[in-house]
């Protein structure tokens, strides 16, 4: 039977290429023998599913446990009523262990009587019948919220201490986020902002991404199935791009074997990865589209905002900045600081952001290209120059994030000019107070810099040239913009300040200082 690269769902070894399930979660095993209560928090579509279930059916197999994978989602629909939550709960849970248990390991019998009590009398009366200790784990248990997230949890803790001959041996919960952020309304807080109250937990896990070795190690085995192998090139780009991100890793595989080099005498390349890359981030797929649903939350905004704008971060409490890398939003730079998880979505999160922006944009003509179809520099930064004096100041008040407000309307221009013919790249990192963006567009590769004069700020026109000058010798150009956007209260009026200039530096580059 074939093979393909999954990104639905939970991988099934005999139609999925995948890597061993369980490599990936640390000593999870050990825990267990030490009849630990835990949790396992990723972002989605890591392959948390994929783990737990492999790691049930390994557990059960021994002969040592009866370990199954459940579900608590169906819960989700119930949050202000706990007993009708349970009832739903249970039922499910019981549909479960008839398909993944053996008919001698399965529940004997559910106790349905008592509300706010059936999920630890039934897995007590499961506990107490079974002929092995139980193990059992709990996914999807953040989608419970309020009241029923509350009562679950209690109903655990008070069983924890009866274990393994009344209740569970272990139990692990799965789901995208540690305990404490657990959504609930209560004490003026969406979270718990505490482990209470299943503050039985040993360890909080996470799941690590795919290391380089694993990525090579997945592709190749559509290489040992097919004949078609990936260029060294193209791995590595592919790691590049996204990191070891699970589904992005085999999202772009997806698209490249299946859609843009469907002759499997054609090896892969970094440019057919390269624009797999291109088609995802356009399309935002569903993967790509939750995570960009979580930049509209506040704590994730107070994070994010600074980091585009290339400002230091404010005094952001650690627990919002952890949350945003258990999203997988962010990770912890080994050269120090936080930066965006991969290049991927470094892209996707400022396209999300310019979006409405780019909607509210007016017809432009593309003025800026030739009659042969190459793009004129000279007549870009005058249609640019038409664009904002007409409309720039109005479209600042469209943007989702006000103190990159500039970065999103200058972004959101240069789509409309790279549509459908070139690219935009985007560099940012915390602390650097710029945005570099590179525009490609056929032959033309244009390096611009952003930056903002900010209240009470020196002006940044020499800072800029000096950084601007990095970037294009690392881009190997002569010549760039540097863009200052003037954000000062007494910023003088849009007509007398928007103007241009071209500085020619000590290293011969020609900079075109433009003041907006």
């Amino acid at each position: 039977m074939s093979r393909w690269f999954n990104i639905a769902g939970p991988c099934q070894d005999d139609i999925h290429y995948m890597l061993p399930p369980t490599t990936r979660l640390p000593d999870l095993e050990e825990l267990i023998k030490q009849r630990s209560y835990f949790v396992v928090h990723a972002p989605r579509q890591t392959g948390k599913t994929t783990a737990m279930l492999a790691l049930a059916k390994q557990l059960t197999e021994t002969g040592r446990y009866t370990a199954v994978m459940v579900s608590a989602e169906v819960g989700s629909a119930f949050n202000h009523d706990p007993s009708a939550a349970e009832l739903a709960i249970l039922g499910t849970w019981r549909d479960t262990t008839t398909i993944r248990l053996p008919s001698n390991l399965q529940p004997t019998a559910w106790v349905y009587e008592e509300p706010g009590q059936r999920i630890r009398a039934s897995l007590q009366a499961w506990a107490q019948a079974s002929p092995r200790p139980l193990v059992i784990f709990i996914d999807e248990i953040d989608s419970l919220q309020d009241e029923t997230l509350i009562s679950v949890l209690r109903q655990l803790r008070d069983g924890y201490p009866n274990r393994p001959e009344n209740f569970p041996l272990s139990v692990g919960l799965i789901g995208l986020r540690d305990v404490r952020d657990y959504k609930v309304a209560s004490g003026g807080s969406e979270r718990l902002n505490t482990a209470s109250p299943f503050n039985i937990k040993v360890s909080s896990i996470t799941l690590r991404n795919f290391n380089a070795e694993e990525v090579e190690e997945l592709y190749q085995q559509h290489t040992q199935e097919t004949g078609q192998f990936f260029t060294p090139e193209a791995t590595e780009t592919a790691f590049d791009l996204t990191q070891g991100q699970p589904w992005l890793v085999n999202a772009l595989a997806k698209e490249v074997v299946e859609k843009l080099v469907k002759d499997r005498s054609i090896p892969i390349t970094k440019e057919h990865i390269l624009q797999a890359k291109e088609i995802l981030i356009a399309r935002q797929d569903t993967h790509l589209d939750s995570l960009a649903e979580k930049l509209r939350e506040k704590r994730v905004k107070d994070i994010i905002e600074p980091i585009l704008s290339g400002q230091t971060l404010g005094d952001t409490p650690a627990d919002d900045r952890q949350y945003l890398i258990d999203l997988g939003l962010l990770r912890r730079d080994p050269a120090g600081g936080l930066v965006i998880s991969n290049p991927i979505y470094r892209e996707v999160i400022p396209r999300v952001l310019v979006q409405g922006t780019q909607d509210s944009l007016p017809h432009i003509s593309p003025s800026w290209l030739t009659p042969s179809g190459e793009l004129n520099k000279e007549a870009l930064l005058e249609a640019f120059i038409r664009f904002w004096r007409q409309h720039g100041e109005p479209l600042l008040g469209s943007a989702v994030y006000h103190e990159i407000a500039p970065h999103i309307v200058l972004m959101a221009f240069l789509h409309r000019v790279v549509n459908g013919g070139g690219t935009l790249e985007r560099e940012y990192a915390i602390g650097s107070d710029r945005m570099d963006l590179c525009l490609r567009y056929k032959s033309v590769t244009l390096g611009i810099e952003l930056k903002v004069w900010r209240e009470k700020k020196r002006d940044p026109q020499t800072e800029g040239i000096e950084q601007l000058e990095s970037y294009l010798a690392r881009l190997g150009l002569n010549e760039g913009w540097l863009l200052i956007f003037d954000r000062r209260k007494n910023a003088l009026p849009i007509e007398e300040r928007l103007s241009t200039e071209i500085v020619n530096t000590e290293n011969q580059r020609a900079i075109t200082v433009i003041r907006a």
